[in-house]
């Protein structure tokens, strides 16, 4: 008997973590059903990130918010968790982009008007309810807006040329000339963000030179947007050149104004699910997400798992959507990717749970097979 941990994150758009996790378990268990398989939901603080916390929190009560939609003109349903205080914990609430403002919840693109606001309206509540420490998972946005909605939302007065409040957005950040934030609601307690990436606010490696064009900014829109995004900056006192400053379309800016600390997502879900502890002690790991690129091994969550079972000298599996970066990929001691053997990414998307699962069985008949995967080592 095999003692195989699962640690994967989500497939953006087609599965949750818990999903995938779920389905490469299922098909593991078709060929080996005696192994002792370890199923761990990952996130790095985009989608997934609360029910990452809600599994390892069992008696966490979650919540539920009409917020303003990401791009305006309705409402969404935002989702919170909170977990009850116990002992030294205080009572603490998990939110994140994806859930309140992400770019999941819209059904077409707005690169111009995309807002926080969402996000900020549920703080507001959060805060209200006399709830003391904040997480705050940042991946998954769909706006470019410097945290601008997050802050209006909490009573910034972010006004034009003319006094009026600015409108939503990159669109409504060009036009913006004063800020007022004596009214700004501080957070109780200590706040901790949690986020993928590294980048600063501005320049070719910011908020709007890389992340702009999956939530469709045009590329001749990069300069105005840099200077829209570092007026903000500069008119609230913030600190444009921060690691993960630019996270979220530069709403980590923002939240290191309003006093939170950045850290790496991945790794605390990682320490939160004790995912050391389960390595320490598996045959094998299997980790996937939705697509692999160069930059998922940049503090992703591919790359955290890779790392923990490398140091344990325990060899890792690497399940994905699809994948472009095969030099990237090579550190992994075996792999599957959905959309070969589905035949199409559109129909790995549409089936991923039944692709999930055959990856699984996959795997483990090539275990079984005696093609076990090497020992990763220690190479990166």
């Amino acid at each position: 008997m095999a003692t195989i941990v699962v640690a994967a994150d989500s497939m953006k758009g087609s599965a949750t973590a818990a999903e995938v996790v779920g389905a490469i378990c299922r098909g593991w268990r078709r060929v080996r059903p005696d192994d002792r398989l370890v199923p761990i939901a990952m996130a790095d603080g985009g989608e997934g990130t609360v029910d990452a916390f809600a599994l390892a929190y069992p008696a966490g009560i979650r919540h539920e918010l009409a917020v303003t939609a990401p791009c305006g003109h309705s409402t969404v349903t935002a989702r919170w968790l909170e977990i009850p205080a116990d002992g030294d914990r205080p009572r603490t609430a998990v939110v994140d982009v994806a859930g309140t403002c992400g770019i999941e919840m819209v059904d077409q693109l707005c690169p111009l008007t995309g807002s926080t606001r969402g996000l900020g309206e549920t703080v507001a509540r959060i805060i209200g309810d006399g709830i003391g420490e904040l997480i705050i998972g940042i991946g998954s946005s769909c706006s470019t807006d410097g945290g601008a909605g997050f802050l209006q939302a909490l009573g910034a007065q972010l006004t034009d040329a003319a006094g009026d409040p600015i409108g939503p957005g990159l669109a409504g950040l060009a036009t913006l000339r004063s800020a007022r934030l004596d009214g700004v609601v501080r957070p109780r307690g200590r706040v901790t963000v949690l986020t993928d990436v590294t980048n600063p606010l501005t320049g070719p490696t910011g908020a709007a030179h890389v992340f702009g064009p999956q939530k469709g900014l045009d590329s001749r829109r990069m300069p105005a947007a840099d200077a829209a995004l570092m007026n903000l900056c500069d008119l609230i006192g913030g600190r444009a050149g921060i690691p993960g400053a630019g996270a979220a379309g530069g709403l980590g800016m923002a939240l290191d104004w309003w006093g939170a600390s950045l850290v790496g997502g991945a790794g605390a879900v990682a320490a939160l699910t004790g995912l050391d502890r389960a390595v320490a002690g598996a045959d094998a790991v299997i980790t996937g997400e939705g697509r692999f690129d160069r930059s998922s091994m940049d503090g992703k969550v591919v790359s955290m798992v890779y790392r923990c079972a490398a140091g344990h000298r325990v060899p890792v599996v690497l399940v994905c959507g699809s994948i472009a970066g095969e030099d990237a990929a090579a550190v992994f001691a075996d792999r599957e990717v959905l959309e070969d053997s589905a035949g199409s990414a559109r129909a790995a998307m549409d089936g991923v749970h039944d692709a999930a699962a055959t990856a699984g069985a996959r795997l483990a008949e090539r275990f079984t097979g005696g093609r076990r995967p090497r020992d990763t080592g220690h190479r990166e």
